[in-house]
């Protein structure tokens, strides 16, 4: 059986769009970064940092399984938070979401690093 592949646009800090895609089953920080966007990920998504933070398009937030309480704690330490923020390493691609829409923020935080 055939990987199942879903697209994913990033919005870059500079406006222009990047689209890529990954495996179904895979995380959305790991299509970003496969990309080229700047997305450290320095917990390797062990949910310890806040630096794969992305800005969900609104239309395609709801359709996301709701944040958990350590990751929402994760994101009160990040820069540029909205109200659509996740982390990128928490998403994992599935064929619902296919065509998913991300902002790559415009400034990140490290709070490993002092």
């Amino acid at each position: 059986m055939a990987d199942k592949f879903v697209q994913v646009e990033f919005l870059t800090t500079d406006g222009g769009r990047i689209k890529a895609q990954g495996s179904a089953g895979i995380s959305l920080l790991e299509v970003a970064q496969g990309a080229g966007m700047p997305l450290e990920g320095t917990c390797e998504g062990q949910m310890a940092c806040s630096t794969c933070h992305v800005v969900v398009a609104p239309d395609w937030f709801a359709r996301l399984p709701a944040a958990s309480a350590d990751e929402e704690d994760m994101l009160d330490l990040a820069a540029a938070v909205t109200a659509t923020s996740r982390l990128s390493c928490q998403i994992r691609l599935t064929e619902e979401l296919d065509g998913l829409l991300v902002r790559i923020p415009g400034e990140s935080r490290d709070m490993q690093r002092r």
